[in-house]
């Protein structure tokens, strides 16, 4: 599933081609995503102009005249932005053709992402209103964190993927930065220390920035808006590595699942 990283490097891929361009025409060639895509969707865009490209946690927002086009890309979703207009592929299920020509096209074999349009202030949308603070602003911070986690008993793995907490560390990044910090991902989350939510904030902070840098981490389905592989998947430290040497110490990676996702850490250098 693409995660922050990745969507974030999408973003920065779609919003150079699509500011301050005119809409042309919004072609759906498949309404059956996760929700289905609303009718009168393509009235609402065609003729406008799109003045911002925004993310909220993994949330694409496009900001048009008439309202926001809310945009998820799911487990397997994709956007391409295409400079000529091949033809369509198996599971290309809509295009934004600008004025320009260019086309912003999605893909997505498990269509499990979505296209939503709102004309109030997305913000208060019931997808994205109940979300906690993004990652990488001043919002989260090693007191935020430590308050969340009084009382809670639940792993702090778990707890540092609940959206509600914070948007968008999703499987990979929690399991990078629970082993920079040096923290236990088996950790009852009202364990954790003062030091150790600072630690951890600092983790996650820097493993998402350097993710983002070198465009996401690609492990199965995910090409940024020109097509390419994300390269962070060489600087993975235990994601997907059981067994494998901790690149510290040398000491076999283990792996089990919390919360129902695999996770991944080393046994020596993140001791409870």
């Amino acid at each position: 599933m693409p995660e922050l990283p990745e969507v974030e490097t999408t973003r920065r891929g779609i919003a150079a081609a699509l500011g301050g361009r005119r809409v042309e025409k919004l072609l759906i060639r498949e309404r059956r995503l996760r929700w289905p895509v609303p009718q009168g969707i393509e009235a609402a865009l065609e003729g406008c102009r799109v003045h911002a490209v925004e993310r909220r946690a993994k949330y694409l927002l496009l900001r048009f005249d008439t309202g926001t086009a809310i945009v998820h890309l799911g487990m397997s979703g994709s956007l391409r932005v295409l400079v000529h207009d091949p033809p369509p592929r198996r599971h290309d299920h809509w295009d934004l053709v600008l004025d320009d020509g260019v086309r912003i096209r999605y893909h997505d074999p498990r269509r499990f992402g979505s296209l939503l349009f709102t004309t109030e202030d997305p913000a208060g949308h019931p997808l994205i209103a109940p979300l906690g603070p993004e990652p990488l602003g001043d919002a989260f911070d090693a007191a935020i964190l430590f308050r969340a986690t009084r009382r809670r008993e639940v792993a702090i793995k778990v707890l540092l993927m609940n959206a509600r907490i914070v948007v968008g560390v999703g499987n990979i990044y929690a399991n990078e930065a629970l082993f920079r910090a040096g923290v236990h991902p088996a950790l009852a989350a009202r364990r954790l220390t003062r030091t150790q939510a600072a630690a951890l904030v600092e983790a996650v902070k820097t493993v998402l920035a350097e993710a983002i840098r070198i465009g996401g981490t690609t492990l199965r389905d995910y090409v940024d808006a020109a097509g390419e592989l994300g390269s962070f998947r060489q600087e993975l430290a235990v994601y997907e590595r059981a067994g494998e040497p901790c690149r510290r110490c040398r000491t076999p990676i283990r792996r089990r699942v919390l919360g129902q996702r695999a996770t991944y850490w080393c046994p020596c250098c993140q001791r409870r």
